[in-house]
């Protein structure tokens, strides 16, 4: 008897434009701190992507990274923020307005913007996949609170723009330094919790360090408010494959990088304590 092989899917048209590598040229650089630097570039489908997606960045010559999107307009002017921290992430950090870098996405599940009482909070350079959130969520949600923490003043990012989309709104903006050196001394989570306290929160939307988000999960199951949370992890192949970003039974390229509540509970024991490394082997999160 002859086998068959199981007929497979055929790969939808759109897939293949999001995942062909584009070349773009880098528009304007925003030195943002002295460690952390704004690309802006035109990509078509970066247009179209929904905030908390990211996008696969080749650096000619040295590697192919995921960055978060940290700004989105339908024209597609499109920007990333970059934490200077590795070897591709220095040699972006040298590129200038004028050279080219390769694009493939938008990829994965982004942030679901909801109606109501919501908490935005973002730690680091977490805040910049929450800024295109926050330009949504003004247009739907009642009232909008931005929680952002950092380890001293010269670390902030985006206080000027997060104002600025927050004007005219029914808002809140806290910010926390570790040291006291700018807004209340304390971790963000501290001022987090004196909120829910006090205010009852439709949604809870979080990006940071995992432990910080591990935190405001514990808060939210606490509060039984929901919660939506982007996670970093190792990306290779951006489309599932490889397993490189495996969290539990999750690909967080795939069916992250933005996971809700449900999600966040079938992997709760890996969530805020392991990831994989280089070569695939799980070690402890710093």
């Amino acid at each position: 008897m002859k086998a068959h092989s199981p007929k497979s899917s055929p790969v939808p048209p759109e897939f293949d434009s999001v995942n062909r590598m584009r070349v773009t040229k880098i528009l304007d650089i925003k030195q943002e701190n002295c460690d952390i630097k704004t690309f802006t570039f035109v990509d078509e489908l970066c247009g179209k992507a929904e905030p908390g997606q990211f996008v696969m960045v080749w650096i000619p010559g040295v590697d192919e990274i995921p960055m978060s999107l940290s700004g989105i307009t339908s024209e597609g002017r499109t920007s990333i923020t970059v934490h200077d921290v590795g070897d591709a992430s220095n040699a972006l950090h040298q590129k200038k307005a004028g050279d080219q870098i390769g694009i493939r996405g938008p990829f994965g599940n982004g942030f679901v913007p909801v109606k109501g009482n919501v908490m935005v909070v973002g730690g680091g350079t977490g805040l910049a996949p929450l800024l295109p959130l926050t330009e949504r969520l003004v247009k739907v949600a009642d009232k909008v609170t931005v929680l952002s923490g950092a380890k001293c003043v010269d670390n902030l990012l985006f206080i000027d723009r997060v104002t600025n989309v927050l004007s005219g709104v029914d808002s809140e903006i806290v910010i926390t330094t570790d040291d006291g050196s700018y807004g209340v001394e304390c971790v963000v989570t501290d001022q987090v919790e004196l909120k829910m306290e006090k205010e009852k929160f439709d949604m809870i939307y979080t990006c940071g360090p995992e432990q910080m988000m591990y935190g405001m999960f514990v808060l939210a199951e606490q509060y039984k408010v929901p919660l939506q949370a982007s996670l970093e992890r190792m990306m290779r192949c951006a489309i599932g494959l490889c397993g490189s970003c495996q969290i539990g039974k999750l690909r967080v390229c795939k069916d992250g990088p933005v996971l809700n509540s449900e999600q966040l509970r079938s992997v709760k024991k890996e969530f805020g304590n392991f990831r994989l490394d280089l070569t695939g082997k799980r070690v402890k999160l710093q």
